[in-house]
């Protein structure tokens, strides 16, 4: 049995498990305060953080080289630690049900390796239980230790938003949870050393998981709201923009937008409770509905813009299309669950073959994903509709001359799902404009 109120009589030393969007950003944090080593299993990415570079964009070269992060894909690394924080991905299967391979396989890699005097912290999203009823007994079997009297283990959502260089790590205010109370003061001693904006003291685990699994959810069914809106005002005939835009005058109404909701946590966290729910014998309708509608807004998007080619006397197979942006996020390299994958397949199915244009995804991992293989910019040339699906920057940037001369000239559509273009401007050069 360990004690643990000598917890902190040793140097905190600290390993972080999975270096993507969520462990990279923490450790490159913590390290201005303790000494970090980052574990991957990924060779490759822990090759090119040695070098500095990150592949996700969240952390600059010089932060990288600057922290003095010990990067490893050597198991025996998390022996060095006291402190021991797991962000593995939790994503869905494809009857989206949990799929917590991942997680399961960390845990029984951090058991194979824990020590006595260890706290073990969570950040994956779960649903309420997994920490305890699940991980726990993974990490007793593995380890031959006893949970509480050997080691300790916490949970601390992740809140990372991936590409915002404002809300960073350490603005953002930390949930934390431990065991029991002991574990807690030491899980908030650390976190609260670096969160510049403080910390919330969860008064048990399976809270905190339901705190974070409930964010994205919240979000999730207020964005399905307006895509249900969407819906409705392309039936009646007018924009659902103007319409946000004219709401949006009074104080409290949510000024949420319409479009694709892919990604790794709004279109999956909901997922994970909704999961929880029914295991329970309780069938969450409000959040399966809004879940349908978002799912189901690639398929809306790609059916309204074959019935807008249509109007305009195109003959649809032998018509030209280029999508430009397939991450499932402005300026963010992340591919996982994009929903402009939908609107490719949908327009696929019309005998249409778009050409995909993204200038920050990466090629290979598209092809090797999606079975989607990326054209360059200089290759949309002669389109009779260019389909805007993702804001990236650099597609803000340009002119709407610069996007006249892609097309054909003759009875074009420009599709702007995410409005970023003045709807005036396209129609004076006699281009028609489709927004949601």
């Amino acid at each position: 049995m360990y004690d643990f109120k000598n917890y902190f009589k040793e140097p905190t030393k600290i390993v972080v498990i999975g270096m993507g969007y969520v462990g990279l950003p923490l450790a490159v944090a913590m390290s201005k305060k303790y000494q970090i080593f980052g574990f991957d299993i990924n060779k490759n990415k822990i090759a090119e953080l040695k070098d500095g570079t990150d592949v996700t964009g969240e952390i600059e070269t010089s932060a990288i080289q600057n922290s003095k992060i010990k990067f490893s894909d050597d198991v025996n690394i998390i022996k060095e630690a006291n402190f021991i924080i797991l962000a593995i991905p939790t994503p869905i299967d494809s009857n989206k049900k949990p799929d917590l391979t991942l997680l399961f396989k960390a845990t029984q890699t951090v058991g194979e390796n824990l020590k006595k005097g260890l706290v073990v912290v969570y950040e994956s999203t779960v649903y309420p239980g997994v920490t305890e009823d699940e991980c726990l007994p993974i990490l007793e079997k593995y380890s031959g230790l006893k949970a509480g009297e050997d080691f300790k283990i916490g949970y601390s959502p992740e809140r990372v938003n991936p590409g915002d260089k404002e809300h960073t790590i350490e603005k953002i205010i930390k949930v934390v949870s431990g065991m029991d109370e002991e574990t807690l003061d030491i899980v908030d001693k650390i976190y609260s050393s670096v969160i510049t904006a403080g910390t919330w003291r969860a008064s048990s685990i399976k809270v905190a998981e339901a705190a974070k699994v409930i964010e994205n959810t919240q979000r999730d069914l207020n964005i399905a709201l307006i895509n249900e809106l969407a819906i409705i005002f392309q039936k009646i005939g007018i924009n659902t923009h103007e319409v946000l835009e004219a709401a949006g005058t009074k104080w409290n109404f949510l000024k949420f937008k319409p479009g694709l909701v892919g990604g790794h946590c709004i279109g999956v966290d909901p997922y994970y409770l909704t999961y929880k729910a029914i295991s329970l014998g309780y069938n969450p309708e409000v959040i399966l509905s809004g879940r349908r509608i978002n799912d189901n807004m690639g398929k809306f998007i790609a059916q309204q813009i074959i019935k807008e080619m249509v109007r305009m006397g195109k003959k649809v197979n032998s018509s030209k299309v280029a999508i430009m942006g397939f991450t499932f996020k402005e300026d963010v390299p992340d591919i996982r669950n994009s929903k402009v994958a939908d609107v490719y397949k949908e327009l696929l199915g019309f005998g249409l073959k778009p050409l995909v244009y993204d200038p920050i995804a990466d090629k290979k991992e598209v092809k090797a994903e999606y079975d989607i293989d990326l054209c360059s910019w200089d290759e949309i040339r002669e389109v009779d509709t260019l389909i805007i699906a993702v804001p990236h920057k650099e597609f803000k940037e340009k002119s709407v001359l610069e996007y006249k001369q892609l097309m054909n000239g003759q009875q074009t559509m420009i599709v702007d799902i995410k409005n970023i273009l003045n709807k005036k401007e396209i129609e004076n050069l006699n281009i028609k404009y489709w927004s949601l």
